[in-house]
This record gives structure tokens, sequence and C-alpha cells, in this order.
């Protein structure tokens, strides 16, 4: 393991655990949690949360959780999760493999097996699957965004050994603060040392010529990508990201939103929608269900 991701897993996971102290499950949600969606017992897990009283089945939104491919869980998004459960949704969040233990594709092989489970379970939780939405942010969005062409694009799709069930694409997705493009047109690294050493834990191959063609989402953004809301903010150190995923979704002619929060007097933070405690992710939070809500 680097020291960039030694590094990351301890003050995020402690700035993490700091943000979500004295919160609680809402009065009003119904959570399932630890449920084995694949292969692998201790990653492969996923919670579901719904609001008590929904009835039948409902919108879906899938979390695709952040932290620079090699941390994250589900338990670090619960509150997030539940709290986009009240705005009507069912929301599966789940957790993936990490790097460097496990290497790509290994998060997106797991995405997949997520979204069979959903399938074959869809009747006990009441997932509508005609209606899925799914967010990610930061190495989230990423992922994300990699996925989304898997399910677009059939020759894309041909780099990978899993197969996406039934057609699946989300109705449309929710790119929050994210890292879109990895490397330069000359191969260099778009993030300097840190994302090298970042690259070298989640890449088999450290980053070949190959990889990097595979990875940059903005060069398989397609006219079949689903609509999306795309958010940063002012004070977000992925913040320049944003505009070239914008710039792709024109040029593939497919519908989007964008929104930079915060002033740039007053700078909101990487990832800020996933603290429930801020004001302006509230506000982002409901803009963001709002325009799924509109795709229906």
């Amino acid at each position: 393991m680097s020291n960039a991701s030694d590094k990351m897993r301890r003050e995020w996971s402690a700035n993490d655990a700091a943000r979500d102290a004295g919160l609680q499950t809402p009065d009003d949600i119904v959570r399932f949690d630890n449920i084995q969606y694949s292969t692998d017992p201790k990653w492969n897990i996923l919670d579901v949360y719904k609001q008590k009283e929904a009835k039948g089945k409902m919108p879906v939104i899938v979390i695709v959780h952040g932290g620079g491919w090699v941390y994250g869980t589900k338990e670090i998004y619960q509150f997030y999760g539940m709290g986009l459960a009240q705005r009507g949704f069912t929301v599966v969040s789940y957790t993936y493999r990490l790097a460097p233990e496990v290497k790509y594709p290994a998060p997106l092989e797991d995405t997949n097996a997520v979204v069979e489970w959903m399938y074959a379970n869809s009747e006990k939780y009441g997932f509508d699957m005609e209606h899925v939405f799914m967010v990610g942010d930061s190495a989230g969005a990423h992922l994300l965004g990699l996925y989304c062409a898997i399910c677009t694009d059939p020759d894309y799709a041909a780099h990978y050994d899993f197969k996406v069930p039934n057609h699946f694409c989300p109705k449309a997705i929710g790119m929050n603060c994210g890292a879109y493009k990895l490397y330069e047109p000359d191969g260099s690294l778009a993030g300097g040392a840190v994302d090298g050493e970042l690259m070298g834990d989640f890449l088999p191959e450290n980053g070949s010529a190959k990889e990097r063609a595979l990875i940059n989402v903005i060069d398989h953004v397609n006219a079949k990508f689903p609509p999306a809301y795309i958010m940063t903010a002012w004070g977000d150190f992925l913040k320049e990201q944003a505009p070239l995923l914008e710039k792709a979704y024109k040029k593939a002619g497919v519908a989007f939103e964008s929104k930079v929060y915060g002033e740039e007097q007053k700078p909101l933070y990487h990832v800020f929608h996933v603290t429930m405690q801020e004001p302006a992710a509230r506000e982002c939070n409901d803009a963001e269900c709002d325009f799924f809500k509109k795709q229906m």
C-alpha cells in the first residue's frame, strides 16, 4: 500500500467518524443491514433503507461510495443514504472491494453484482427496477461513470468479463464532486504525484496505456448515457473536473443539470453533501432527488 493510501485511510476514517458522531437512524426509516450480495462475505455487503410507510414498489437510489478507490464502506454513507430515503426512494448502499488488496476492475464487478442482486430481490424489497437511479461522489462518481459506459457501449463493455443484466442502465445519475479525467493526453497524471500513488494501488499494470484509455470517464460518455445532475463546490479540490464532464455531456447530446455550491468567499468542501448537519447538503440532496423525480 502506498503512503498516500495509508494516510487517506487513517485521516478520512477519523474525519468521517467525527462527522457522524451523535447521528441516529431516523424514526421514519426502516433499514435492512449487512446483506451479502456476492461471494466475498467481508466486502460484498449492502444495506437497504426505506420509509416505514412505503407501499408497493418504490424508485431506487444506489449509492457508489467514494474514498480514492482505497477507502470507504457503506457505513460512512448510512445517514446520507437514509436522508435520500426520506425523500421518497428506497436506497441501496453497498461496500465494494478496495485497492490495493483487490485491483480494478473489482469495484465495477461488485457494482454489477449489486444490480444482479437487486433484480433477484426486487419483490422482497419493493424495488422499481424501471426507475433505478445511482449516485456517486469523488472516486465513486468515477466508478459510476465507467459503469454507465459499460451499460451503454457494447464495445467498451467487451473489455470486461461480466455482463450487465437485463440491458440495465440507470434512469439518471448524480455525479457529485467527482473525478472524470485522470490522465492528460500525453499520458501524465492529471492530479500529480498523489494520484500516481493511488493509481499504482488501483490499477493492475500501474497505469499502462490500455488502462489509461479505459478509465478516463470523459472519453466514454456517449449518446446513450443517462441524464446527470453534476455538482461540485467552490472548495472542492476536484472542482475543475465538473466542467470536463459537462463538456462531454454536451458533445454527446445528453441532458444534464449542473451547479457549483457555496460561494467563492464562503467555499464549501469536497463531498459536503454527505454531512447531514450541513444546510447546503440538504439543498443539494433536495435538488438532486428532484432531478431524479423529473426523469419519472
